[in-house]
């Protein structure tokens, strides 16, 4: 009996350790920094939809979200955001992942 508690205690073990250790592997805690490091990002304003109060821009790596540079529209989260932008210009802008919705809280045109 004590045999049999001791040789399913090890295969517990044996199953339950490499998946812990796994889960630990997965996690790369380098990058756990950079995602809430977010950074301005670069982009070209294609259109402005003041009254929608949606911009789409052609950017670049949008790093903090680990999103590659494509053009989209963007919601912004004050309307006021976009008075100061418009189609061609060159802005610095900041995004974030408000509930799988991509909204932009800052843009500033740049030169």
């Amino acid at each position: 009996m004590i045999k049999q508690i001791l040789a399913i205690s090890a295969l517990a073990l044996g199953v339950a350790m490499p998946a812990s250790s796994f889960a630990q592997a997965a996690m790369d805690h380098g990058k756990m920094g950079m995602a809430q490091a977010a950074e301005m990002t670069s982009g070209e304003v294609k259109k402005v939809d003041q009254e929608a109060g949606k911009v789409t821009i052609k950017h670049g790596d949008i790093k903090h979200m680990d999103m590659p540079g494509m053009t989209m529209v963007f919601t912004a989260k004050d309307k006021a955001l976009l008075a100061s932008v418009k189609a061609g210009d060159k802005v610095k802008f900041m995004v974030v992942n408000d509930g799988g919705k991509m909204v932009l809280t800052d843009i500033q045109p740049t030169k």
